[in-house]
Order: C-alpha cells, then sequence, then structure tokens
C-alpha cells in the first residue's frame, strides 16, 4: 500500500479529495495532510482520525509514494518537481503541467493508457470543463471520428473556489432582502441575476484563458491534433455543476440512437435523454455525483454528420477531486506507485 500525501488539504477541493478517499476506500500505510502556513499546525479530521496539518517543504514528501495536490499553479511549478524528485507519483490539479509534453493529462474514461509514459513522476489533472466533455465525447469520437466542436459551458461560481461561492450567496441573500447588492470579490462582475463572459484572464486573440484550455486539453486527451475546438465559456449564477451545450461535427455517419446506445454503455456516463418527461441533465442532478450526465441528443442539420449534447457534471468531484483520485485507483491498480 502507498504513502499518500494531500497537498493543498484544507482547501475546497483538498477536502473534496479526503472525502473521496474515504468514499472509493482508497488504501495507504501512511497518509499526511499538507497546506500553506496559515493553517499549518492545526489539525483535521480523516475517516475518524485527528492528523496534524504541515506546512508544504521538500523534507514533507520523504517517503511519499502518492502525492495528490491542489495548489495554485506558482505552487505547483515549485514543490510537485521536488515531490516526484523524492521518489512520489504527483497527480496535480494545477494548470502548471497539463501542456507539458512529458507530462500525461488523463481522465481515466478517456485515457488512462497514457499514465505508462510519467516521464516527470507527474500526471496532470484537466480542466474542469475539459474532463466532463471528453468523457462524453470519447465514445463518439471511437466510433465516428470527430471532425469540430462548438462547446459553451455554463459554469459555476465554485469555479472560482470559496471565494467565487461566497460572492454568489452574498449577493442573492442581498437581492432576496431588499438590500444593496455587496461587491464583487471573486468574479469580474456582479453575478447573481447575471451572466458572465469574460470571467477569466483574456489570452490570445481575444479568448480566455478557460477556452484555450479546453482546446489544447482536448486535443490532447483525445490524442489527436486534428480535432477542431470552438468554445465559448461563461460564468452562470450556479452554486455547483457546470453544464455545456456541445456541437459535434463527425467524419462518419452517425445517429441519435447510436450516440444514445454508445453513450448508455461509457464509462463515466449517465444517458438522461427524455425531455418529453423533463428528464434532461441539470446542475442539480450532478452536485455530489461523480458520473457526467448527458442528454438532448439531437441531430444537426447544418452539417452532413453532426449532433448537439447537453453535458453537465459537479466540477469540484468529477472536475477536480474525484478524477484525481481515479488517477490515482488506476496508478495502484497498474502497480505503478512504490516503484520510481
Amino acid at each position: 500500500m502507498p504513502s499518500v500525501a494531500v497537498v493543498g488539504a484544507t482547501g475546497a477541493v483538498g477536502e473534496l479529495m479526503r472525502q473521496v478517499l474515504i468514499e472509493r476506500k482508497f488504501p495507504f500505510k501512511r497518509i499526511k495532510f499538507l497546506a500553506s502556513p496559515k493553517s499549518a499546525g492545526k489539525t483535521l479530521t480523516f475517516d475518524g482520525t485527528t492528523y496534524p496539518i504541515e506546512p508544504i517543504s521538500a523534507e514533507a514528501f520523504d517517503g511519499v509514494d502518492l502525492v495528490l495536490s491542489s495548489t495554485p499553479a506558482s505552487i505547483s511549478r515549485e514543490y510537485s518537481p521536488i515531490a516526484a524528485s523524492a521518489g512520489a507519483i504527483v497527480v496535480d490539479n494545477s494548470s502548471a503541467w497539463r501542456m507539458d509534453p512529458d507530462v500525461p493529462l488523463v481522465v481515466p474514461e478517456v485515457n488512462a493508457d497514457a499514465l505508462l509514459q510519467i516521464r516527470k513522476g507527474i500526471v496532470a489533472n484537466p480542466n474542469c470543463s475539459t474532463i466532463q466533455m471528453v468523457v462524453a465525447l470519447k465514445p463518439l469520437h471511437d466510433f465516428a471520428g470527430i471532425k469540430r466542436v462548438i462547446v459553451s459551458t455554463y459554469q459555476a461560481s465554485s469555479g472560482k473556489g470559496a471565494t467565487g461561492l461566497n460572492d454568489l450567496d452574498a449577493q442573492i441573500s442581498a437581492i432576496g432582502k431588499g438590500e444593496p447588492v455587496p461587491a464583487h470579490t471573486a468574479h469580474v462582475a456582479r453575478l447573481a441575476g447575471n451572466v458572465l463572459a469574460h470571467d477569466w484572464k483574456l489570452g490570445e486573440e481575444g479568448y480566455t484563458e478557460e477556452e484555450w484550455k479546453m482546446i489544447k486539453e482536448t486535443r490532447k486527451i483525445m490524442g489527436d491534433e486534428t480535432i477542431q475546438v470552438s468554445p465559448t465559456c461563461v460564468r452562470v449564477p450556479v452554486r455547483i455543476g457546470h453544464s455545456e451545450a456541445v456541437n459535434v461535427e463527425f467524419h462518419r455517419p452517425i445517429t441519435v440512437q447510436q450516440a444514445r446506445e454508445l453513450l448508455a454503455k461509457a464509462p463515466g456516463v449517465v444517458l438522461l435523454d427524455n425531455p418529453a418527461q423533463g428528464e434532461v441533465p441539470q446542475p442539480l442532478h450532478c452536485e455530489g455525483q461523480d458520473h457526467t450526465y448527458v442528454g438532448r441528443i439531437r441531430p444537426d442539420h447544418s452539417v452532413p454528420h453532426g449532433l448537439n449534447l447537453w453535458v453537465v457534471a459537479d466540477n469540484l468531484r468529477k472536475g477536480a477531486a474525484t478524477n484525481a483520485v481515479q488517477i490515482a485507483q488506476e496508478l495502484l491498480n497498474r502497480g505503478l506507485l512504490g516503484r520510481r
């Protein structure tokens, strides 16, 4: 059994990583929890046992086989290589390593075999919006070959962490009481009663960093640089659960019924596609769940081989913590831990 360290253990994703480790009964011989200096010295309870919170340091990784890390990218760039040099495999949730050609970017339902080549001792956990989309696209790509994807996201405030949730909750509370809406702190503008199409740092050609992540990460995970991706990422006043309208053009014919059959048996997917009975994916369905929900599958008649999908998942669980723990389970099942 591996020795495990959870880095960023007191953050929103770190807390969920701890919860998912317990839910999935992940085996370990030792476990430790690391966080920033402001949390060091405090304690936390994990599966009925109290543990001290240790500060992140080079020495903290001695004897550790597996690191589950959720920190800002700057911290990851400093400490993930240190942990890897100490012999651990690091499953990193930040954006620091995702596009490094020597670091696998993994969604276990899609490309688990990428774990067979971990050159730097680091495995990257993809962006939350990318994860749920590729889980839904993988079985369809295998069948008909994806040519182009147009995706519009409807992303929850929790994508900004606890401060994002606090922003939205305070604004909704004030509106409900007829009080002045407090100033925003996490988002670029007021979110309650609003939609934000610019809630990320701008990158090249007017696309946000979030949109470029979806373009580049999708190609890397799917192992196909020819896939064209055109994203528009939007923040909406939802607490938990990202939704995506996904339009897909394929190289080969695929019917709605074939897509439903493929998705119904795809790993990690829940097919919820009966709009006449009100059965379509909603953020409320996915909160606290590890699956990716897919529905509203319908033909796109504007191209020869096109489909429209509606895809919803819990951005904190499947979009972050659960996917990281699933990667750890794959590493354990393949006998890759404790060998470096």
